[in-house]
């Protein structure tokens, strides 16, 4: 059937020939014998078998070139300065384990953009993709520690059997070391210079009275001398509190990694100033909670934080008589101290600036409590090594906050 349905068309044709050559007038026995024959020949003889021509052989593309940035990773993935490989596009194809502690992880693929927001740095890669010459400039960061670098782009690029790859490396020198010793120079020349003129004129001055008039006034020598030692001693502590305050600049971008218990450490701290707070009348009162309170610290330079903010307590709010030191670690809630005066207060004006240099609220009130103006800048530099912040609230004739958020 499968046949008769193929050859069908010859069939017809054959049927309708044997017709006409009987309408022709052909003897039928002769029309019926070729009619048998053209149908047993069209539906029992094979078809011939075409052989399809060889197929031609097809040719295998050659492998494409091995990428380079595997290689290119490898090698950046040992150096100790923070780089990063981008694109064409300016997307991150890879940031080395100094660039993920520097900066933070940054998802592969993710546009640089995302990480690094410096108008000054995206501009410069751009310049670099769309010229392909290196650039640098200076870029500073401001969190979680101030640092500077010198970011320099510059493209690297590979040819190989017609094949070609650009990168673009993004690298980072850190030269926050040498700015801040230049700053701590320049600051030490200008605030050492203008804080230490006072008693070294104070000092000459009695010097010269002592070898001229006072030469034989023994009651005037001792009364000069006992003042030229208070000079001397504020000589003393102010220097002292400038190389303290140099160290700390020189390490505030290492955050310590040591757990230290508040609890004794602020009983410590109050032992420590009874005598002070007993001279000016006042009562350091402890408010602590039961068991630990551990953070990530430095003990000597919690103690010199915690010590500064009491002694000011003390000192600055001694009309309040009394200092309440208060410990606070809630679920969930950062470790807080609170050392809260019941003293005069400071003036709101005045309390963004607490923390510089030489600032001061009154001269004569700090310069008579023997202050440096270099306490609060301490604090200001132990706290932010120690990824912790300062929190002063204050109003006029009620009392002073001064608060460590960890």
């Amino acid at each position: 059937m499968a046949r008769i349905r193929r050859e069908r068309p010859v069939l017809l044709a054959a049927i309708l020939s044997a017709l006409a050559a009987l309408a022709a007038g052909m003897n039928k026995w002769v029309v019926l014998g070729l009619l048998l024959i053209m149908i047993v020949t069209a539906l029992f003889n094979e078809a011939p078998v075409i052989k399809d021509a060889p197929a031609e052989p097809l040719e295998i593309a050659p492998e494409a070139p091995p990428r380079r940035l595997p290689e290119v990773s490898a090698t950046l993935s040992g150096l100790d300065i923070p780089v990063m490989v981008l694109s064409d596009d300016a997307s991150v194809l890879f940031q080395n384990r100094a660039a993920e502690k520097a900066f933070g992880e940054v998802v592969l693929g993710a546009h640089i953009s995302a990480r690094l927001r410096s108008p000054g740095v995206l501009d410069m890669v751009r310049e670099t993709i769309a010229t392909n010459a290196p650039n640098q400039i200076e870029h500073a960061e401001r969190l979680p520690s101030e640092r500077v670098y010198i970011v320099r782009s510059a493209p690297v690029e590979f040819a190989a059997e017609g094949a070609r790859e650009r990168y673009f490396i993004l690298s980072f020198r850190d030269i926050s070391e040498v700015r801040r010793i230049d700053r701590m120079r320049s600051d030490f020349v200008a605030n050492a210079s203008h804080e230490l003129r006072t008693p070294l004129a104070s000092l000459r001055g009695f010097i010269e009275t002592i070898q001229g008039p006072a030469k034989n006034d023994l009651k005037a020598q001792a009364r000069f001398l006992a003042i030229m030692f208070d000079q001397a001693t504020r000589m003393s502590r102010l220097v002292d509190d400038l190389l303290s305050l140099s160290r700390l600049e020189l390490k505030s971008h290492i955050a310590p990694d040591e757990k230290v218990d508040l609890v004794p450490l602020l009983g410590h701290v109050r032992d420590s100033l009874v005598p002070l707070a007993a001279d000016v009348g006042v009562d350091i009162n402890l408010h602590l909670p039961e068991g630990k309170v551990e953070v990530l610290g430095d003990r000597d330079e919690l103690v010199q934080v915690f010590e500064n903010l009491m002694e000011n307590a003390c000192k600055y709010g001694q009309e309040g008589k009394i200092v309440d030191v208060w410990l606070k670690n809630g679920t969930g809630n950062p470790v807080e101290v609170s050392i809260v005066d019941k003293g005069p207060g400071i003036p709101a004006e005045h309390v963004p600036r607490l923390t510089e240099r030489f600032y001061r609220v009154s001269i004569e009130d700090s310069r008579s409590k023997k202050g440096t103006g270099l306490g609060l800048a301490i604090v200001k530099h132990i706290l932010t090594r120690h990824r912790a912040r300062l929190i002063v609230k204050s109003e006029v004739d009620k009392g002073t906050d001064f608060t460590v958020r960890f």
